[in-house]
C-alpha cells in the first residue's frame, strides 16, 4: 500500500485520492458517540444517517508517528468514510490488495479461531467445575468476550489507521512508545506459542491414528512444515476459504464425538473406574487450582481478540462487523454448550479426557471424529502465524512497493518471516519440556491483558474524551454501570494475571516434584489413550490400567500438578 505525502511537508497528511463517486460526507455533532451511532441519532435525538459518510467519532489519541503515512483526517475526530474509504482508493491499483473482506469472510475467519479443538477440552471443565456451573461460565465469559470485542470494534473505527493490537495498545495507554512494544512482545510470544503447540497437537493425532508408527519429533516437524505452506498468502481474504472449511470440518468433527459417545455403550475404559459418574456441582474436595484450571480453559477458549483489529484492518466495511461477531458468539454457545455437554453426559467424571476424543471406547469412532480436526490443526496454527507475520511485514515494508506489489523482495521477506515463527514455533515445543504448562502460564500473562484489561481502559478512555471528566455521570445510571462494569473488567484482568499465574506456577512446580515431565526433544509418542481415575478405580480396573500403560494417577490430581497428559489439549489458542 503505497502513500504519497502532500506538499505542505506534514509527514501526517498524506495525498488522498477523491472518495468513491458514490460517497457523500455529510457533517454531524462530532460528539456523536458509539450508542448514538448504532441507535441512528445524534446526541439532541434527532436521526441521522449511519451510513460510512456521516459517522464521526472523537479519537482518544492523535496518530501515532509511526502511522502517518494512514493518517486520514485529523487528530480530534474520525472520519469513517474518509479513514476507509480513502484506503481502500489508495491501493485501488495494487496487485495486492487488503481493504478486501467482506463480513461474511471475516466470520469465517472467526468461526476458524473459535470453533476448534478446545471444544473438546469443554467436557474436561464440566467435570471439574460440574454440569450447571460450567454451562453458566460458558454462556458468561461468551456474553463478556462479546462485549468486549465491540468494545475493540468501537475503538478501531475511531482509529481506522491501526493495523493491528499492537498500535491499539499504544494509544490506549497514552500514545507511549514502551506500550507498544510491551504489546509487541507479548503478541509475539502468544502467537508464536499457539503455533508450537500446534505442531504438538499435529504430532498427537498422528500418533493416534497410527499407535507410535514414528518419532513425536519427526511428526512434529511435519505439521510445522505443512502449516509453513498454508501460511503463505499474504491477505486474509484468501485465508478466510481456508478458514470456512476448517469451521466447517472442526463442526463435524465434534458433532461425530458427541453422536458416537451417545451411541457406543460405555466409554473407553469401562467399567476399571466404576460406573459413569456425572456432575451437576462440583465434587466435594475439589482443589482451587484445579477448579481455577477449569475455569481459566473456559475463557482461553473464548478469548481471541488479540486478533481483531488484524481482521477490521482488511475489513472493507468495518461497520459490519458486528454482523460476523455476533453470528460466531451464538454458535460458540450452542456448540460448546451441546456438544460439551452432551460429550460429558455420557463419559462422565471418571472416564472423561481432554480432549474428549480418548473418552470414546471404539477405536474406530476415536478416529474416524478425530481425523475430522485435521483442518483446523493445521489452520489455527497457521491464522496465528499470518498475523504475526503481518504485523513484522508492514512494519518493515510500510509505504515501499512490496506491500502492494508482487516483487521478488517482497515474497521472499514474507516467506522468511513464516519460515522463522514457525522454525522457533517448533524449537520452543519440542526443547521446554513442560511445555503446556508453560502455554498455560503464557495464556495468564498475557490473556489477561488481551482478553479484559486493555478492553477496559479502553472504555473508560472513550467515555472521558466523549464527555470530559464527569463521564462517570454524564449519562445518568448507564454511565454509572458502563463505568463499573469496565471496572471490574480490569480486575478479572488482574486476578487472571495473579491467580492464573499461581496456578500455572504451582503446576510446574507439582510436576517437576512428581516427575511428569519428559526431556527436550523426547520420540516418546504423545498420541491418545484413555484416562483411569484411581479415586473410583476397582483392583481389577488398576491392574489392568497397570497392564495397558494407562495413566496409574488420580486425574482429580494431574488436574492439579498440570500433568501433560491431560494439560496438553488444555488449551488451543
Amino acid at each position: 500500500m503505497a502513500f504519497i505525502n502532500d506538499k505542505s511537508g506534514d509527514s501526517r497528511s498524506p495525498t488522498l485520492a477523491p472518495p468513491p463517486p458514490t460517497a457523500t460526507f455529510d457533517s454531524v455533532n462530532k460528539d456523536m458517540t458509539f450508542s448514538d451511532m448504532e441507535k441512528g441519532r445524534n446526541p439532541n435525538g434527532k436521526r441521522v444517517r449511519t451510513g460510512y459518510s456521516d459517522i464521526k467519532f472523537n479519537r482518544i489519541e492523535p496518530i501515532p508517528p509511526h502511522l502517518a503515512g494512514q493518517a486520514l483526517g485529523s487528530d480530534s475526530e474520525s472520519d469513517i468514510s474518509i479513514g476507509v474509504g480513502q484506503q481502500i482508493a489508495l491501493e485501488a491499483e495494487n496487485a495486492i490488495q487488503y481493504r478486501t473482506c467482506s463480513w461474511q469472510k471475516t466470520a469465517a475467519l472467526l468461526f476458524s479461531e473459535y470453533i476448534c479443538l478446545a471444544i473438546m477440552s469443554f467436557p474436561y471443565s464440566y467435570s471439574v467445575l460440574g454440569l450447571v456451573p460450567g454451562l453458566i461460565m460458558t454462556v458468561v465469559v461468551a456474553a463478556i468476550v462479546l462485549y468486549t470485542s465491540l468494545v475493540v470494534w468501537e475503538f478501531c473505527l475511531r482509529h481506522p489507521e491501526v493495523r493491528d493490537v499492537c498500535d491499539l495498545g499504544q494509544m490506549i495507554f497514552f500514545n507511549n512508545r514502551w506500550a507498544w512494544w510491551f504489546t509487541a512482545v507479548m503478541f509475539i510470544l502468544n502467537n508464536t506459542f499457539i503455533q508450537g503447540f500446534h505442531c504438538l497437537t499435529g504430532a498427537k493425532y498422528l500418533n493416534t491414528v497410527s499407535n507410535g508408527g514414528a518419532c513425536t519429533i519427526v511428526f512434529s516437524a511435519i505439521m510445522a512444515i505443512i502449516s509453513f505452506v498454508c501460511s503463505l498468502p499474504r491477505t486474509f481474504s484468501t485465508l478466510a476459504k481456508l478458514g470456512t472449511a476448517s469451521a466447517l470440518f472442526t463442526f463435524i468433527s465434534v458433532l461425530l464425538a458427541a453422536v458416537f459417545a451417545g451411541v457406543e455403550d460405555h466409554p473407553a475404559g469401562y467399567p476399571y473406574a466404576g460406573e459413569v459418574q456425572i456432575l451437576a456441582i462440583p465434587l466435594k474436595g475439589t482443589t482451587f487450582v484445579s477448579g481455577l484450571n477449569a475455569f481459566l480453559n473456559i475463557s482461553y477458549t473464548f478469548i481471541g481478540q488479540i486478533t481483531l483489529p488484524s481482521f477490521i484492518a482488511e475489513m472493507k466495511e468495518p461497520r459490519d462487523f458486528p454482523k460476523a461477531l455476533w453470528a460466531v458468539t451464538i454458535a460458540e454457545i450452542f456448540v460448546f454448550s451441546i456438544c460439551g455437554g452432551i460429550t460429558y453426559a455420557y463419559t462422565g467424571t471418571n472416564y472423561n479426557t481432554a480432549p474428549a476424543f480418548g473418552s470414546l471406547g471404539n477405536r474406530t469412532f476415536e478416529i474416524v471424529s478425530f481425523s475430522f480436526m485435521i483442518p483446523t490443526l493445521i489452520f489455527l496454527g497457521v491464522l496465528y502465524a499470518s498475523v504475526s507475520a503481518r504485523f513484522v511485514f508492514f512494519n518493515i515494508f510500510s509505504g515501499t512497493k512490496h506491500m502492494g506489489s508482487h516483487t521478488v523482495v517482497g515474497w521472499a521477506s514474507w516467506a522468511g518471516i513464516l519460515a522463522c515463527t514457525w522454525v522457533l514455533a517448533f524449537i520452543i515445543a519440542e526443547v521446554i519440556p513442560f511445555f503446556a504448562d508453560l502455554l498455560s502460564l503464557m495464556s495468564s500473562l498475557f490473556d489477561s491483558f488481551f482478553g479484559f484489561i486493555f478492553w477496559g481502559v479502553a472504555y473508560l478512555r472513550m467515555r472521558k474524551v466523549d464527555y470530559g471528566s464527569g463521564f462517570m455521570t454524564a449519562r445518568g445510571a448507564r454511565s454509572i454501570i458502563g463505568v463499573a462494569f469496565n471496572i471490574f473488567l480490569i480486575c478479572v484482568g488482574l486476578f487472571t494475571l495473579t491467580a492464573g499465574t499461581y496456578a500455572s506456577v504451582e503446576s510446574i512446580i507439582q510436576g517437576y516434584a512428581a516427575a511428569n515431565f519428559g526431556g527436550a526433544f523426547t520420540c516418546a509418542t504423545n498420541g491418545l489413550q484413555p484416562a483411569v481415575d484411581l479415586a473410583t478405580a476397582t483392583p481389577e480396573g488398576l491392574a489392568l490400567a497397570a497392564q495397558l500403560g494407562y495413566p496409574t494417577v488420580a486425574k482429580r490430581w494431574l488436574a492439579d500438578a498440570g500433568n501433560a497428559y491431560l494439560q496438553t489439549f488444555k488449551l488451543t489458542r
